[in-house]
């Protein structure tokens, strides 16, 4: 049977890590895995878990402009994201987690 919950998280950032495998452009050329685990190592370290979830995305139709990171329920969307913006990311993610 079907139930409705609300999540748990302030936030969850979600990493596309879609691979066409060279075909065309994809988010995990751009290094979206060492994004993902660079965000969730940090998440962790922050003391965040069981607040902020990172997780492994499939294609959000973009990934022309990728590596994408989106945060939801918050609206937010990161293009062209590499290991050096985790730390914008992050902030990011600080002031959402303030503003509750």
């Amino acid at each position: 049977m079907l139930t409705q919950n609300e999540t748990p998280f302030i936030a969850h950032v979600f990493v596309c890590t879609n691979d066409r495998k060279g075909e065309r452009k994809s988010c995990v050329d751009g290094d979206s895995l060492l994004v993902k685990a660079k965000l969730k190592e940090a998440v962790d370290a922050k003391g965040w878990k069981g607040k902020v979830r990172v997780s492994t995305s499939g294609c959000l139709g973009v990934c022309g402009e990728g590596p994408n990171v989106m945060i939801y329920p918050k609206k937010l969307w990161f293009s062209g994201v590499t290991p050096d913006d985790v730390e914008e990311i992050l902030s990011a993610i600080e002031r959402l987690m303030n503003e509750t």
